[in-house]
């Protein structure tokens, strides 16, 4: 190989002149802007312009008047983005909320004792003697859960008092309508009409305290999904538009776009996930594997994903598509 031939090798230039922008972050020049620090997401690269595609979509769902489903995992409500997705709500930009039982949980919890800030590297073996339950760099002490424990109990009092087998969405609507923070994310589902899907109800504190329940007070209670089940299918198949916004993975992600399926699948959807897609597992899957099940529609930038810790990403959605 002559030096010539390496070293076209090595830089071996093109002809094409490529039309797509230039890459380009925000000139920090002059006055601070944030409206156009999001904006300039879209020429930054890397996940900052996965960003910029999700506000996109999450406004084109908004345009088109799209029934926009929420999902998310207990960890976001554990986190200060519990206001967040009360606000969702709150203002109207949510039509049906699909979470996990932590979520209701610690939703209540919140509303009468605050979790507090932690750290990463603890003691683990020091905070189980004092009491005290690490979520990552939150701690939640111990009597939070007496409380809810006793909340609970009153609750099911009255919640079984005239039928005994309920539905996991008659508990969220319920339960919120017991509460009285404005921060509440099931208080402001119940008080502004959102349904609250939660399909492994029994998977938290939710189940332990219903099973004792059942077992001291009422061997007759129960709780019955299937019905929940009809109604989100048949609520998105009446729907003309669906949007659908996942933050995180698991079973609320997957419900959300398996009863999509029913209607020939979402609209538009963004994800926001750290999952990894190497394992096969459902969290971790993008958008377009669900397009090879027929759970999202196929069409010119409908879908995104945006790899990325939800605390960091889900705020900057929310305050750029939704304010």
């Amino acid at each position: 190989m002559t030096d010539d031939e390496s070293h076209d090798e090595v830089v071996p230039g093109t002809d094409e002149e490529l039309s797509t922008a230039d890459v380009r972050g925000y000139d920090f020049r002059g006055e601070f802007d944030f409206q156009q620090l999001l904006e300039s997401y879209e020429t930054t690269g890397f996940q900052a312009t996965q960003l910029a595609e999700a506000i996109d979509i999450a406004e084109r769902m908004q345009d088109e008047d799209a029934t926009i489903y929420l999902t998310c995992t207990s960890n976001i409500v554990s986190s200060g983005l519990r206001e967040v997705v009360a606000a969702l709500v709150r203002e109207g930009y949510v039509d049906v909320l699909i979470t996990t039982s932590g979520s209701l949980t610690e939703d209540v919890i919140k509303t009468a004792k605050p979790f507090k800030m932690g750290e990463w590297d603890a003691d683990e073996a020091e905070l189980r003697e004092r009491g005290i339950n690490r979520l990552g760099n939150i701690f939640v002490p111990s009597d939070r859960y007496v409380w809810l424990e006793e909340y609970l109990y009153d609750f099911f009092d009255d919640f079984f008092a005239e039928k005994k087998v309920r539905t996991p969405t008659a508990f969220a609507r319920e339960l919120g309508e017991t509460l009285e923070d404005e921060d509440s994310i099931l208080k402001q589902a119940a008080d502004n009409d959102v349904t609250v899907y939660c399909p492994a109800l029994t998977d938290a504190e939710v189940g332990n305290f219903l099973y004792y329940y059942r077992q001291g007070y009422d061997s007759d209670v129960g709780i019955e999904i299937l019905d929940d089940y009809d109604s989100l299918i048949e609520e998105g198949m009446l729907a003309d538009t669906t949007g659908l916004i996942a933050v995180g993975g698991g079973v609320p992600k997957h419900h959300a776009i398996m009863t999509n399926l029913f209607r020939g699948g979402a609209d538009y959807v963004v994800y926001i996930s750290t999952g990894m897609e190497g394992d096969g597992s459902l969290s971790g899957a993008p958008p377009n594997e669900a397009v090879s099940w027929g759970k999202i529609k196929e069409a010119e930038k409908n879908y995104t994903q945006v790899e990325a810790e939800a605390t960091l990403v889900f705020p900057l959605l929310v305050a750029a598509a939704f304010n």
